[in-house]
């Protein structure tokens, strides 16, 4: 049995997908529906029971065996301000599912973050040197990435414990994100609705390492599959620009123009201009895959949006 915590959300319902695409169908997924319309992104799922993540705990030693936790289940918002509710929902749940791998000799596959590295002057690199979180969504995942590393020892332990630093990730299944959704997924509804789209002032000079979802699938696949532990950057290695991606976009779509707006005030200090993973780390733990172009992984993207709205 696989269990996928936040199964209902982008990432975890991706990776429900590519489970489902081996044959594997023995899956909890746990999440917290809400009144939103996450529940979407489960229709084409296929899965063997849902759990609430807040029953999830206390039915989780009931369940029997359990191979693998694939824990993806956090909030994600980089501009929430409650950081008690961040340490919460983020830190101290994950612990919990942390001693009850170790102690039930089950592997863990968790989503760790790129924003534990700050604002990066000290570079990308899975070293405690290189982490400075600028917000309270970053501190919750660096905080957990410190706990794991003060905890865990292979020698000690059976069970795989596996960090992943997702970098901007973007792909089908996250129409339920809002705010927290990535750019070509605005850029869609943008220019549908206005016939343009609209970039910070600057975006020229904003360079990311944007991952497509398919590739973290096949990254936590080959996880899964060589059970190496440790904390690893999960990116591509290449930066672009916010300005590449909306200029690809207008290649793509036609029929709509670039607006840039000023920088807002909010993210000011909060802002990671410049991101770039050093995958050093995961190539020499054996993943040898390639990674998809920003403009093939754009145009997968936006055919999916405007046939069934970026859906399965």
């Amino acid at each position: 049995m696989i269990i996928v915590t936040g199964g209902a959300g982008f990432i975890g319902s991706n990776l429900v997908k590519t489970l489902n695409d081996q044959g594997i169908e023995d899956i909890i997924i746990v999440d917290n529906l809400g009144s939103s319309q996450k529940f979407l992104n489960l229709n084409r799922l296929k899965f063997h029971d849902f759990i609430d993540k807040v029953s999830f705990p206390e039915k989780l030693p009931k369940l029997g065996k359990v191979e693998t936790i694939i824990h993806q289940g956090a909030c994600s918002s980089t501009t929430e301000t409650d950081v008690n509710y961040l340490i919460n929902n983020n830190y101290n749940y994950s612990k919990v599912l942390l001693h009850y791998c170790l102690e039930n000799e089950t592997d863990l596959i968790y989503a760790s973050s790129a924003s534990v590295y700050g604002n990066g002057d000290a570079g990308f690199r899975e070293d405690p040197a290189c982490e400075y979180p600028l917000n309270g969504y970053a501190f919750s995942k660096f905080i957990f990435d410190n706990y794991v590393r003060k905890v865990y020892s292979a020698e000690k332990y059976k069970s795989q414990i596996t960090g992943l630093r997702y970098f901007n990730v973007y792909g089908y299944q996250e129409n339920h994100k809002g705010s927290m959704a990535s750019v070509p997924f605005h850029f869609f509804n943008q220019a549908k609705e206005t016939g343009e789209i609209k970039v910070f002032e600057g975006s020229e000079n904003f360079l990311r390492d944007f991952i497509f979802v398919e590739d973290v699938a096949e990254v936590v696949r080959f996880f899964i599959k060589n059970k190496k532990s440790g904390i690893y950057n999960c990116g591509t290695g290449q930066e672009r620009s916010f300005m590449d991606m909306a200029e690809i976009f207008v290649k793509l779509h036609g029929n709509c123009k670039i607006n840039t707006i000023p920088f807002p005030d909010n993210l000011k200090g909060k802002y990671q201009a410049f991101t770039k993973a050093d995958i050093s780390k995961l190539r020499n733990a054996g993943f040898t895959g390639e990674f998809t172009s920003l403009e093939n992984g754009m145009a997968k993207y936006l055919e999916r949006l405007k046939d069934n709205n970026g859906y399965f």
